[in-house]
């Protein structure tokens, strides 16, 4: 079969589409499917940038997200049939191969059905940015109706989605973006404010926009001088969620306030091979296909290419600044 093989640690060139070994079924939970298309996120490209988690895993397939139509079922694969749409966040971290890639092997209970609602495009560009964003606003956020959320890059992969997912909560919602078009693009999501932080920073507008309370809960989805700035910008006995690595902070205003800090990273699961926590994905992708189904929630793709422009889609990601998400189309 046709992959995208990351051959080597380094620049986008060293992705290439080469012929290999199509997988077959080796366990009586397993199913095979047939891949339509391969959601592109930002860990993609630091894996190919630092290096695979796995020691001797070159050359590997990268992909995390994937979607398709399952094509055979193991002996005990009950849950799924031939000809169902599926999606799901797996492989691509060097172990379990990953979606860049035309025909993927899975255990059956690491599946969702995708929504019936959706292409195959959007529900590819949408597991592993959900399940982030569920973790980070409700499960270490633990954001409640009539709650106020600030959102950082609400226009990004992540950022849409909590949007989305914190409006249908009944949160209000505050959203940083570089941009008028963006701030555009996130009131059509139904964000209450849009920040245009290239023009003001954030603190000040957001303090002003809470009357000086600042936002029950703030999620930084960008890094350390963000998360550092954000502090001022957390309400008094407030939670503080970050996707990546604070670095050396004065956390003193942080104890002050009596903020909760917490940390999502969504791949722990499968990193620590945690089997319940990977079937807790599974339970949210259910209730995000029940979403959509019912018009409430829906990626967006800013970029769709051919698996043959993996280089090209990582190139776009580190380019910066994207809005949505970029998916392969297989």
């Amino acid at each position: 079969m046709k992959a995208v093989q990351m051959t080597a640690i380094g620049k986008p060139d060293v992705l290439k589409l080469q012929d290999i070994k199509e997988p077959v079924i080796t366990e009586a939970m397993q199913i095979k499917v047939k891949l339509e298309a391969a959601g592109v996120n930002p860990v993609d490209t630091k894996i190919r940038r630092n290096g695979i988690f796995y020691d001797n895993a070159l050359p590997a397939v990268l992909g995390c997200d994937g979607a398709g139509i399952v094509v055979e079922t193991g002996p005990q694969a009950n849950q799924f049939k031939v000809g169902d749409k599926v999606w799901f966040c797996y492989g691509g971290l060097g172990r379990e191969q990953g979606n860049y890639a035309e025909y993927t092997v899975i255990d059956q209970r690491l599946v969702s059905l995708s929504p019936e609602t959706f292409l195959f495009i959007e529900a590819a560009a949408s597991p592993l940015v959900s399940i982030t964003a569920w973790g980070a606003l409700f499960d270490r956020g633990g954001l409640q109706a009539g709650q106020t959320v600030l959102v950082h890059a609400g226009a990004g992969g992540v950022g849409h989605v909590a949007i989305q997912m914190a409006k249908l909560k009944g949160a209000r919602v505050i959203t940083t973006v570089s941009s008028s078009e963006k701030a555009e693009f996130v009131k059509s999501l139904g964000v209450d404010e849009a920040v245009i932080y290239t023009e003001e920073g954030f603190a000040d507008a957001v303090n002003d926009l809470t009357g000086g309370k600042g936002a029950d809960l703030v999620f930084d989805t960008v890094g350390a001088a963000v998360f550092k700035e954000s502090i001022a910008v957390t309400a008094h006995f407030g939670r503080l969620i970050t996707l990546l690595d604070p670095g050396e902070l004065n956390l003193s205003e942080a104890r002050m306030r009596n903020l909760l800090i917490g940390f999502e990273l969504m791949l722990t699961p499968m990193l620590r091979d945690l089997p319940e926590a990977r079937r807790r994905h599974v339970d949210i992708l259910n209730q995000c296909a029940r979403w959509a189904d019912k018009g409430l929630f829906k990626p967006h793709v800013s970029h769709q290419l051919p698996l043959a422009k993996a280089a090209e889609a990582h190139r776009l990601i580190e380019a910066g600044h994207t809005t949505g998400k970029i998916v392969l189309s297989i």
